[in-house]
């Protein structure tokens, strides 16, 4: 698949997944909880690539389902993300003042509002499955453990912490992997799973959606490591040099940008290598690894 071809499919789902997201992030006519509503909305509906959503409906395309099945799913993975996103902003966190090209949720609502917002956003992640109608219960049942898996202890939040612990130290690549493996890798590798799980996928596949998913999430780290040094603040909507600001290693730091784009050359190789078991039906995920890779925000 071409470049082209890839981007229009790409821009399509993007439309559908923004739509889906409205609905589904809409308060009751007679909520009295409006306010909160318009605070995750301000977070969600905030012009995304929807990155994860779109891996999750093509991997359930590509394991031989019709991927509209899965759209819940990928706007629950999304609500995942966005959360994230709102939390890791905060103060305690990563104190970012812009996200997106815009200000950062708690900057226009406020600390406490913000961290509600994004708890909101987890119930909500966990409500859109769960009120799901377009897959038998086994296999959402399923979709709803590997994303609870892979956000929580043992997967996103695992690797926030070890992020967090480490800034002000010097970390060895080791200890980088796993902080990115949690951070990055896992709610990418979840996306991809739930995607193979809606589908009613085998065991062939999933192993090979977790090996694309692992080496797509380091690759795409590393490329954000690299953007926050030579990247457009304009193009990314965020100020460059965060990582350097807050005192933490990241990829760059460790390697270089020289040794830190052949990693991500590297990675991103095996990612498309993992497909293989996957044919053709994995064109499109084999053009998005490249395009990735190329990204400028």
């Amino acid at each position: 698949m071409d470049n082209a071809a890839m981007k229009s499919i790409m821009s399509e789902w993007q439309g559908i997944i923004e739509r889906r997201l409205e609905e589904l992030s809409r308060p009751s006519a007679r909520s009295p909880y409006a306010p909160i509503y318009d605070t995750v909305r301000y977070s969600l509906l905030n012009a995304g690539k929807r990155i994860r959503p779109i891996l999750t409906l093509e991997f359930c395309r590509a394991a031989g389902a019709d991927p509209m099945t899965a759209l819940d799913c990928a706007c629950a993975v999304e609500m995942i993300h966005t959360y994230s996103l709102i939390h890791d902003d905060l103060p305690c966190m990563d104190d970012d003042d812009f996200r997106r090209g815009k200000p950062s949720c708690h900057k226009v609502y406020g600390e406490a509002t913000a961290l509600l917002a994004g708890d909101a956003l987890q119930s909500m992640s966990a409500l859109t499955i769960a009120s799901c109608t377009t897959a038998p219960a086994d296999r959402l049942l399923a979709a709803s453990a590997e994303l609870a898996r892979l956000d929580g202890p043992e997967g996103m939040i695992g690797g926030q912490l070890i992020d967090m612990d480490s800034e002000g130290k010097s970390i060895s690549v080791d200890t980088l992997r796993a902080m990115v493996t949690g951070k990055t890798c896992a709610l990418i590798e979840a996306a991809c799973v739930i995607g193979c799980r809606i589908a009613g996928a085998d065991d062939k596949v999933i192993a090979a959606a977790r090996d694309y998913a692992m080496n797509l999430g380091l690759a795409f780290q590393i490329i954000d490591d690299i953007l926050d040094v030579e990247g457009d603040p304009k193009l990314l909507g965020k100020p460059v040099a965060s990582d350097a600001g807050n005192e933490k290693s990241n990829y760059v730091s460790i390697m270089g940008l020289d040794g830190a784009r052949r990693f991500a050359k590297l990675y991103t190789d095996n990612a498309i290598a993992a497909l293989a078991p996957m044919g053709d039906s994995a064109d499109f995920l084999t053009a998005f690894a490249a395009y990735l890779l190329g990204r400028v925000s």
